[in-house]
């Protein structure tokens, strides 16, 4: 064992940083008595604490520690550090510590007083501690029935296990079962995902070890996540898992699939897995592969339906959990010859190459394939990599990749032969109802990451481990060092391209859209995390020859490509690949980036009149596809990356007017959000109007039609960023030119609602930023001018109630337009108008020096008004009294013409009688505006039109009077004397009011005298 820990310690970086932190610390009383190491480890006083003295004692067999103690008393599920203390200084150290044999074999060269002594001795130094032991065992041995007696010999810890007894690595169950648990009771927080992850981490690097302990402590950390209370509560509350979870619980299927592919694991260990597997998967609260929903997906080794139950109703079928596909690949096996050729020979070729069956084991080059239903094959070569045998997983990818690479030509041509019939019709199905990218078993990037693995390694570290057919005699490998695996790759292509090539494959390949928040979710993510992967990688000739060659295939590839010219309704969409395949092409094949970018555009699940596929005539290239139409839940995400893929090409396209109109179009044709093509037009201004540079005027105008398209899209809908859109959109129009924005004010009811058109476009148009702006001259702004009154009074017209005012104001300058503004909003008074609209279009009217007309339109306003008693506050109150000092300003006939219609209005009280002393403090006709007074004769309340309003002032006071006396409470009888206080002033103000006040009060009194408290208060003030 410790020869080997002597090796580990010979690697860079292993063991190194571990001995630095134990170079303080003390050892004594070294013992290693057979398979036995004790000791002391001494750690030195620290600044808070004290000097710690640990009894250390560790148990080995072949290689590994079999047992562990210690007295520190430290819970973990890794060994403490005076474990790894005491067995790296044994390893380091080996002359320090004295060997001896195992305790059996130095008791049997003992005679018998030897033994009394050495018993006698043993249990007088340790007497507390073994004492009662020591009697017991004499006890048992003295009694001749004793069970001790019935066996032949004794145990000796120090002996080490029989070569028949299975041995393993030191592994404290108790405590990874406590550790599991804390972390999963954490939730999300202290980190516990991170923490759960490396654990993981931690069996795969057991199982890379060849460490039996790895399928125990998984088996450990599965008991405890199926223990979890939060599964039975978020399956009664239909919640579903965090997605932080699920991720972990996709880790630990993917683990256990692993495990059960073992090549080397014995059958009894697979039937003990897969009976503790099928127990957990028939828990209720077992979560499914797939998140919340059910998966119609076939069984791990068939990529289609077959057979009488393939049309079975899904319903029906039983769900899919995350332990399924472990279960499944149970069945699995490696006895087969071409699959073991394969993974043990670099030799393995045959070049009697007969293209006449789909399932070939070798191709043209005569290299081997592997024809298995792929992520099941895939599912092996991580299996390879997990247990140790990176030579042999390597070889099976390269065999896979050149698999797949062969259908993919296949297929290429079985779709130029119908390519007619199929572009005839226009639909296609899709042919994968799986796809590889976001698939649970992770093909893609368990082929990638394999490929990109031997691109890294060392060749040290990549033969570090014996060759896989150690156990397989008969198909024991040749010395394949002497013939590297290169050999089954085209000239000129490395790991490296296979690597880039698969990944362009599967990121290509055209799926279908899976059920589920969380399997869409995955598929985005696991695409994004795929292509994160190749950026990483700095592209060479070699690597862009391998992106022509896939995006050609891909674009003419059919229904098997994401990007063929005909896709299925429900595929996933390839915004986010084709923008990695654009950003990577532009620099060396421009006209092939734009082709797949503008191909990638598509989103036709948004698409109103896409058809489902034609599923009534039977061909080659189209398989089945379930009947339903799941809900997009990443829909919005995938319309962002749409966004995102045609802002790059914008961007791109900068000052190449053919590419930009190419652009263009592809945007108004595929992109149905109104809020990403205004993000795009945003985009294509800011670009176009850089600070460095000139504007580049088409993509402005590119700009500009895309705004012009949002103002189309939203016009009749409700959007809150309307008026946001609108601004941008003048401004636009403003820098492209004089011409855009005449356009767009002779087009406006296509584009504006009446209201958008005069209170924001015609204004800003007619601004005097916009003019300097623009540098225009005379006739150019006579003429803007013009389209901008055009405008106005066309909106007038439609919606004068919004934009009387505004026209009005537009029109000032022209005499003409502005009388038929007037006319028009005398036209819509009648009708449409409300007083507060009439009200402020008089004032603007006085404002201008337009009196009479201001006059006109407040009598208009006042037959729309209603003023009841108790509306003392209503804000109509001012436009009253204006219209009045207006009326009364103007003469006479004019006041005696609007208070008649005031009398009709108006029921309030106090505004009648604050209008009613306005009145009578000046002379009609003979106050202007500021005020300025005269000495003309005032009017005579005992006349009209001061008369009618008297009456109706103290009419009115008497009636609200009696309104407020009928629910009236003690906490308003003050307010209510101050009240009739003010009514006295106005019964006054009549040549017999004091008569009418006093008969007025009697009459209260009188009625309401069972309010004695109130009546009192009355007699106090009123007499």
């Amino acid at each position: 064992m410790f020869k080997f820990a002597g090796r580990c310690c010979r690697l860079p970086g292993v063991i190194d940083n571990e001995i630095q932190c134990f170079t303080s610390i003390k050892f004594s009383f070294f013992h290693c008595t057979g398979f036995h190491l004790s000791g002391t480890v001494t750690e030195p006083a620290m600044q808070s604490e004290p000097e710690t003295v640990c009894n250390v004692a560790i148990s080995f067999d072949r290689c590994k520690i079999t047992s562990v103690t210690c007295s520190c008393g430290n819970k973990d599920i890794f060994y403490c550090a005076h474990v790894v203390a005491l067995s790296l200084y044994r390893i380091r150290k080996p002359d320090q510590v004295k060997l001896h044999l195992p305790i059996s074999e130095t008791l049997f060269q003992m005679n018998r007083d030897q033994l009394q002594k050495f018993v006698q001795y043993l249990i007088t130094v340790h007497h507390t501690e073994v004492l009662p032991t020591a009697q017991k065992l004499a006890d048992e041995i003295l009694s001749q029935n004793s069970e001790i007696n019935q066996v032949h010999g004794a145990p000796d810890p120090t002996a080490g296990a029989s070569i028949d007894d299975e041995n393993c690595w030191h592994l404290d169950e108790e405590q990874v079962q406590e550790q599991v648990k804390l972390f999963l009771s954490q939730g999300g927080y202290h980190g516990s995902g991170k923490q759960l992850n490396l654990l993981f981490a931690k069996v795969r690097e057991m199982l890379k070890m060849r460490d039996s302990n790895g399928a125990r402590m998984l088996t450990l950390i599965t008991e405890q996540f199926m223990a979890d209370p939060r599964l039975s509560l978020w399956r009664q509350q239909g919640t579903a898992m965090t997605d932080k979870y699920r991720q972990l619980w996709d880790e630990l299927g993917a683990l256990w699939m692993c495990i059960v592919l073992n090549p080397h694991c014995k059958l009894e260990q697979k039937a003990s897995w897969l009976k503790q597997l099928k127990k957990w998967n028939s828990v209720d609260v077992c979560p499914w592969e797939d998140g919340n929903h059910g998966n119609e997906l076939p069984n791990l080794t068939n990529a289609l339906p077959q057979g009488a139950n393939a049309n079975q109703d899904s319903s029906n079928r039983p769900h899919r959990t995350v332990f399924t596909r472990a279960i499944e690949a149970c069945d699995l096996h490696w006895q087969d010859s071409h699959l073991q050729h394969i993974i043990s020979s670099d030799l393995y070729t045959n070049y009697c190459y007969h293209d006449d069956t789909e399932n070939l084991l070798f191709d043209s080059h005569g290299w081997p394939l592997w024809h298995e239903h792929v992520p099941t094959a895939c599912a092996r070569v991580d299996a390879l990599r997990s247990h140790g045998y990176p030579r042999e997983a390597l070889r099976l990818a390269i065999a896979i990749v050149n698999t797949l690479r062969r259908q993919q030509q296949k297929q290429l041509e079985m779709f130029r032969a119908q390519k007619k019939e199929l572009l005839h019709r226009g639909v296609t199905s899709i042919t994968n109802l799986e796809g590889w990218v976001g698939h649970p078993l992770d093909p893609i990037g368990t082929l990638f990451s394999s490929l990109m693995e031997a691109c890294r390694v060392d060749d040290e570290n990549f033969h570090g481990f014996s060759d896989f057919t150690e156990n397989m005699g008969q198909y024991k490998s040749l010395e394949y060092q002497h013939l590297p695996a290169h050999k089954f790759l085209e000239e000129g292509e490395s790991y490296l391209t296979l690597a880039v090539e698969v990944a362009l494959i599967g990121l290509g390949q055209q799926r279908i859209m899976p059920d589920g928040l969380y399997a869409q979710e995955k598929v985005c993510r696991n695409e994004e995390q795929l292509i994160s992967k190749l950026q990483e990688i700095e592209l060479d000739d070699t690597l862009v020859k391998i992106f022509r060659k896939q995006a050609v295939f891909l674009l003419e590839a059919g229904p098997y490509s994401g990007l063929g010219e005909v896709t299925h309704r429900e595929s996933v969409p390839m915004h986010t690949f084709a923008k990695y395949l654009f950003t990577s092409l532009l620099p060396h094949d421009a006209e092939l980036a734009y082709k797949t970018a503008l191909r990638a555009m598509r989103l036709l699940v948004l698409e109103s009149t896409a058809s489902s596929g034609d599923m009534s005539r039977p061909h080659h290239i189209a398989s089945v596809v379930p009947n339903r139409y799941p809900r997009w839940f990443t829909l919005s995400h995938i319309e962002s990356q749409q966004c995102e893929l045609a802002s790059t090409m914008l961007t791109a396209a900068k000052g190449d007017v053919r590419r930009l109109e190419t652009v263009l179009e592809s945007i108004q044709k595929n992109i149905h959000s109104s809020s990403h093509i205004f993000k795009l037009a945003q985009d294509a201004f800011k670009i176009a109007t850089l600070m460095d540079s000139l504007p580049d005027i088409t993509l402005l105008k590119v700009s500009l039609e895309l705004g012009l398209q949002v103002m189309r899209m939203t016009l009749s809908t409700l959007n809150w960023r309307r008026r946001e859109m609108v601004r941008w959109l003048v401004t636009c129009a403003t820098e492209v030119g004089v011409y855009a924005l005449d356009s767009i004010m002779q087009n406006w009811f296509t584009l504006f609602t009446p209201t958008e058109a005069t209170s924001i476009v015609a204004t800003t148009v007619m601004s005097n930023s916009t003019i300097v702006r623009l540098h225009l001259d005379c006739h150019q702004q006579e003429k803007l001018a013009g389209s901008a009154r055009t405008l106005a009074l066309q909106c007038a017209m439609k919606d004068p109630q919004n934009c009387a005012l505004s026209a009005l104001t537009l029109c000032e300058k022209d005499h003409i337009a502005f009388e038929t503004a007037y006319q028009i909003v005398l036209d819509a008074a009648t009708t449409g108008m409300s007083y507060s609209q009439l009200f402020t279009i008089a004032r603007y009217m006085e404002h201008r020096g337009y009196p009479m007309r201001a006059y006109k339109l407040a009598t208009l306003a006042m037959t729309h008004l209603n003023l009841s008693y108790n509306q003392d506050t209503h804000p109509a109150i001012n436009d009253v009294l204006w219209a009045c000092a207006l009326s009364h300003s103007l003469g006479k006939n004019e006041l005696a013409a609007i208070i008649p219609l005031v009398v009709k209005s108006v029921k309030c009280a106090t505004v009648l009688s604050d209008i009613l002393r306005r009145c009578t403090l000046t002379t009609p006709g003979m106050v202007g505006l500021h005020g300025r007074r005269n000495s003309g004769k005032l009017m005579s309340l005992d006349k009209a039109p001061l008369r009618q309003l008297l009456d109706a002032t103290i009419g009115a006071y008497i009636n609200t009077t009696h309104s407020r006396l009928t629910h009236i409470s003690p906490r308003h009888y003050s307010e209510f004397i101050e009240f009739l206080s003010k009514a006295r002033e106005t019964f006054l103000m009549a040549h017999d009011g004091h008569i009418q006040f006093t008969q007025f009060i009697d009459n209260l009194k009188q009625i309401y005298k069972g309010k004695k408290k109130l009546m009192m208060l009355v007699r106090e003030r009123f007499g």
